[in-house]
Formats: C-alpha cells, structure tokens, sequence
C-alpha cells in the first residue's frame, strides 16, 4: 500500500514516469484478417468506424484447436486451421435492439465458452440493447431510472458442438441497465485455473462498468448496485434475483446488506481481467479516468477505489483539474487496494483538463507458453489506442506492494523493427486488443485494419554480435585525434576534455570531440567506457557525447548523456549527416517536449555502453550496467566509422574504455 507522505495539496503533474524501453521486441506473424464489417446504423463517432471490431481472440476448450473471435458488429467467427467462418450471427438473432452504433463499447462485447463446452454445448455472450427494450424489458439488478442501454448477458446451447455454425437454443441470463453508452459490460470469463473441488469451478465472472457516471458520484462504491463492479454468478443455479442463474455463497458480500452477486468493486472501466496459470492469480486492465490506467491483482472482496481514488492517488469528483492529488494521511483506513503496476496518461499543458486523453489500458495475459523461453513470467499487456505493448514482471506485482515497473515493447514484422501503428497503417487510432490460445501462446489484434498476428518470438533489440577485434585502454594522445587538440589533456588512464568547445562553421553538431585512431573503423561496434561529467550541476545543459560511426567531421552519429531531457538537442541518440544534427531515438516525444530520463546528473563517474548494429541499423545505449536500455534507435545512414568522445560546450573526462566489433580494413 502506498504511503501518504505529507505533499503539497494541488494535482501531481506528471504522476508516472514514461514506460522506458525493455530491449525486447515481440515478433508478430500474421495469421488472419477478419471481414470488414460496420456499426448499424452508420455512426457519427468516427471512433466507431473501423476496418471492423475484432476485441478478443481465445480457444474453443474442446481441443479443437479452433479460436473464437468476436466482432463488436454483430458476428462471432471461428478460425480453424486458418479456415475462418462466421459462426454466430449475434446481432441478426437479437434483432433490431441490437445496439452498436454509439459508444465505443456498445455491440457484440465479449464471448465466453464453457470450460465443458464439448459436453455441454454452451457459451455465453455479452452484448448492448436500446431501442424497445429500454421500455419493454425490465433489468434484473439495480439500474439507472434513465438508463440509456441494457447490457445482457446470454446462454447459448449449440445441439452440436462440434459444429461449425451454431444450432440450438439460447436463454437470457443477466440483464443490467446503464446510464450512459460507455462502461457497461464488459468481460466475461470462467476462471481456467479452477478445479472441480475450487469454489470458482465453473462461476462466471462479469466485468461491469459503471456506466460512465462514476467521475461524478459514488455508484462504484456502493455495495447494493451493480455497476463498477466484478460481478461473479453460477450460470447452472437458481437463486439468482430472476431464477436464471445462481448467487454463489463463497462470494463475499452474500450476508451482507449488498448484492450478492459482487465479488469486488471500485472501477470505472474494468476492461479486461485474466488468471496467471501458475500463480492462479486475477489480473485485471482498468482504463482511468483522466490521468493513470492500471493494472490490478483482483481479490475477493477487495475495493480498487474508484471513484475515491485514481491509480495510487486521490480523485476528487467535481475538481476542474480532472487530475489525481496525494493521498490523505489517514488514506490506510479505507483499505483499498491498488494497482500493481500502472501507466500515466501524459497530458500536455494545451490539452483541456477534461477532455479525453486519448489513452486506454488493454489488459493481456501473464506468459506461460513454451515457444518463447524468455517471456516466461512476463505480463504482456498494452494500451490500445496508440498501439504500444508493455512488459511487467509477474513476480513484482503483488497487490499491497510497490508497483512493479512497466517498460515498452518493440515490434518486429516479417524480420523487420516496426510499429502496431505501421502494421496497421493508421497513424492515428490502432485500437490493440489481446488474445490467447490453449496453450498458452499470445496473439495480437487491431480494430483498425482487422487483422491477428499470433506472438511467435521475442528478440533482444540491437543483439548483434559485435565482432573479435578489440581497442583496449587508449589514454595516450597518440591513440586520439581532437578537433582541437589544445582542449584536451591525457594524464594517464583518463581522456579529459579540459576546457570547453566553440562552435564551428559548417552544419550543427557536437562543438568538441576526439576520434579513436588507434585500431580500425567498425562495422557492429559496442562501446564500453566511464564517463565523468566535470561541468558543475548548477549548469542545466550538461553533457558528453559518445561517437561511433564517424566517417568525417559532418558525418557521424553520437550519443548525447545529458542533465537535461526537455529540449531536442540533449540526451538523445542523433547523427550529422552533411546536415544539423538529426534526433533518431524513439524516447523522444516532440508533442510534450521531453525524452528518456536524464543520462547523467551529478558528476561522479558513469558508466556507458553503445552498441551498434551495421547490418539493422539497430543503436542501444545503456547507463550504469543496467539490462534495459535508456535509448533506442534504428538508423542505416552509416554502416561503419570510428568512436569518439567528447561534449557540446562542457567538460569531462573517459576512461576503462573497451571497444569490441568488426573491424574495417
């Protein structure tokens, strides 16, 4: 549980720090595109215009092999053997209050199958209703007087499983009302860990939003609705409220003067949750409001906060600032439970306080498949709208613990380093969901172009062998070659840039440096040295640079290790190319004017290592014998050159320094 440490008492800025690059890319391999489908009628939230709205991707548990695979228009496909058919048209048979054209969750939601369904033939199915029903069909559970649609939640019964379109019966479950067309329904699920003698054997969990009203009252805390809630039920009992299901009496508030049916609460949009195999833990991806989406351990009974608290935070309903403040000191009385890892949603100082953000965390699934060794343990997850994948460590998030650190994932596509938004040729909306299948292996899908990638490896990101030829120690003058010699000193086992650089004529770039003349020019290169700063830390725009690839005094690339992150020249990997210098790291964000945290803030000795890789044009920087890289980037302008060191218009020093690669000849 976090601590509530006296702070100031206005919204925190910036409350997390950008997920930093893992070095580890996920290779995609396509294996579908799903047909293209629309809302109907046609809607006028451009949001709802898709290639179509593919959501979820999970195995028929029948050892078919085959996968289900939503459409939020109105169809439930199969993918058998790479063979694709629609097996279910939903929104035919509900009819024409079948709702999809307005919000961004309304529609065919979510599929569920019977972990007996080769037996028992039945699935479950979430879907949205307005129209007549709103007036000729009355929910089962607590709802809005002015409820705006209807989440239902349907049985079906196919006479023959094995079929590959369904036949047989279906009966309604579960019917909610809310108050507004975002955060219904969401999630349905049957708990894959449970055994016959486990009380979740066979109890299906309900995902409920809180119909997009929470930022304004209390209804996510209130033990007598339905909404913002974990809902979990027994689809085979009777004691449900409409005798079509059952209220499970190891559920947590079944004595209580609440509904039964809740298992946890506290949320806003509790998107999409999972079991880990192993830990047999619940995870679950909730989407914020206007500043963090987390990832919760959901534990029976456990309330997540919402809408008293916002991530590790307090929100304050009706505050103009839409944003999150410190928490109070008495916070540990109220026993929430809080995220176990999280991201921020990185507003910027022209965007509306309120307004959307743009950001929606997609819940994924903690590895434990075979075909890739080195996910093991790692929970995969994402944020949907731009596309990004992230990575958390299963083993550091533990509900009433520290938060565990989330970092980005690469994407590579037939071989090649790319992006979500590349693969879908959208720059603006990839709208990402999860999927995966028996075995526990993960697929990846977009709304905006309808098609899957199954995950099929992962790759560590500039993993080029550098090469056998090595420069070792090099202090001696000898070994270097200054733009101006005067500046420099080498008294022994250190280079020291003893006074700064000017400008030169000529394209911007680095003021001072020295070449490494001793040995040859490389190809792949790593470099390995300490770097000390001498500039004092008074002076914001501190820095030294590390080159490689250096070809001629315009052409050439560094790595510049800076104090300062806000502003395009600093602390970036760029190269000069006949030209200023050119920023290629993918840390940088142009929109909020900021980049990878700051390399190197005082002036104690660091250590770094560049690494270069020819044939990808892949550049990794590290700091300080970390395993994650600070910055990233993929450039093939030069293919080989000499290193270096040096600075802008500051002081500093090398030394231990290593060079390891292909030597040029």
């Amino acid at each position: 549980m976090p601590t509530a440490a006296a702070q100031q008492d206005v919204p925190i800025a910036d409350p997390l720090p950008t997920p930093g690059p893992s070095g580890i890319g996920l290779e995609l391999t396509e294996v579908a595109q799903l047909p293209k489908s629309q809302p109907v009628p046609p809607p006028t939230d451009t949001r709802l215009v898709r290639y179509n709205r593919i959501n979820y991707l999970g195995e028929v548990p029948d050892g078919s092999g085959r996968l289900f695979v939503p459409d939020m228009n109105g169809k439930l496909y199969l993918l058998d053997n790479g063979v694709q058919h629609a097996f279910l048209d939903l929104g035919a048979a509900v009819g024409p209050d079948f709702h999809t054209h307005r919000g961004l969750g309304s529609g065919f939601g979510f599929a569920a199958f019977h972990p007996d369904f080769r037996r028992n033939g039945k699935f479950y199915t979430v879907h949205t209703e307005t129209g007549s029903a709103l007036t000729t069909k009355k929910p089962d559970l607590p709802s809005p007087s002015a409820d705006e649609v209807h989440g239902v939640i349907t049985e079906w019964t196919a006479s023959d499983p094995r079929a590959d379109v369904f036949a047989g019966t279906r009966r309604e479950l579960l019917r909610v009302g809310f108050a507004s067309f975002i955060h219904g329904f969401q999630e349905i699920g049957f708990n894959p860990t449970a055994r016959p003698w486990d009380e979740d054997h066979h109890l299906l969990y309900i995902a409920s939003g809180d119909g997009g009203i929470g930022y304004s009252t209390t209804l996510p805390q209130d033990l007598k609705l339905p909404q913002g809630k974990i809902l979990r039920i027994d689809p085979a009992g009777t004691n449900g409220v409409n005798g079509q299901y059952g209220v499970p009496r190891s559920n947590p508030f079944v004595n209580d003067d609440a509904l039964g049916e809740i298992y946890a609460y506290g949320m806003r949009d509790p998107y999409r949750f999972s079991w880990d195999p192993v830990t047999r833990r619940m995870f679950m991806g909730h989407i914020g409001e206007k500043a963090v989406d987390s990832v919760y351990e959901v534990r029976k009974g456990a309330n997540l906060g919402w809408s008293e608290r916002e991530g590790i935070w307090e929100y304050r309903r009706g505050d103009p600032s839409c944003g999150v403040f410190p928490l109070p000191a008495d916070d540990a009385k109220y026993g929430f439970t809080y995220p176990v890892t999280a991201f921020d949603h990185n507003r910027t100082s022209a965007q509306r306080p309120c307004a959307d953000s743009g950001n929606a965390l997609m819940g994924g699934f903690v590895y434990r498949g075979s075909k890739i060794p080195s996910l093991r343990g790692k929970y995969i997850y994402g944020e949907g709208v731009k596309g990004l994948l992230y990575v958390a460590d299963e083993r550091e998030m533990r509900a009433g613990r520290p938060m565990a650190v989330s970092r980005e994932l690469m994407v590579y596509a037939n071989g090649q380093l790319t992006t979500m938004k590349a693969l879908v040729g959208d720059p603006n909306r990839v709208d990402l969901r999860f999927g995966q299948d028996a075995a526990g292996e993960l697929y990846v899908l977009a709304k905006a172009n309808g098609k899957i990638w199954k995950v099929t490896g992962a790759r560590a990101f500039a993993s080029c062998r550098a090469g056998h030829d090595f420069v070792l120690g090099a202090t001696q003058a000898s070994s270097w070659q200054p733009v101006t010699p005067a500046l420099w000193q080498f008294p022994g086992r250190e280079v020291v840039l003893a006074e700064p650089g000017v400008a030169r004529p000529g394209p911007r770039r680095p003021f001072e440096y020295a070449v490494l003349s001793k040995g040859p020019a490389f190809g792949s290169v790593q470099v390995d040295a300490s770097v000390r700063l001498d500039t004092p830390v008074a002076e914001s725009n501190r820095d030294v640079i590390i080159v490689f690839g250096h070809r001629s005094d315009t052409e050439f690339y560094y790595a510049h290790l800076s104090s300062d992150n806000k502003i395009y020249p600093h602390n970036g990997i760029f190269v000069v190319n006949n030209a200023d210098r050119l920023r290629l790291d993918h840390q940088w964000d142009a929109v909020r004017s900021v980049g990878a945290p700051p390399a190197v803030t005082d002036t104690a000795w660091h250590r770094v290592r560049v690494k270069h890789c020819a044939d990808s044009g892949e550049i990794a920087v590290y700091v300080d014998g970390s395993p994650y890289p600070q910055m990233t980037a993929a450039d093939k302008t030069f293919a080989s050159g000499r290193v270096g060191f040096g600075s802008f218009d500051n002081v500093g020093r090398l030394r231990d320094l290593r060079v390891q690669g292909k030597g040029i000849r």
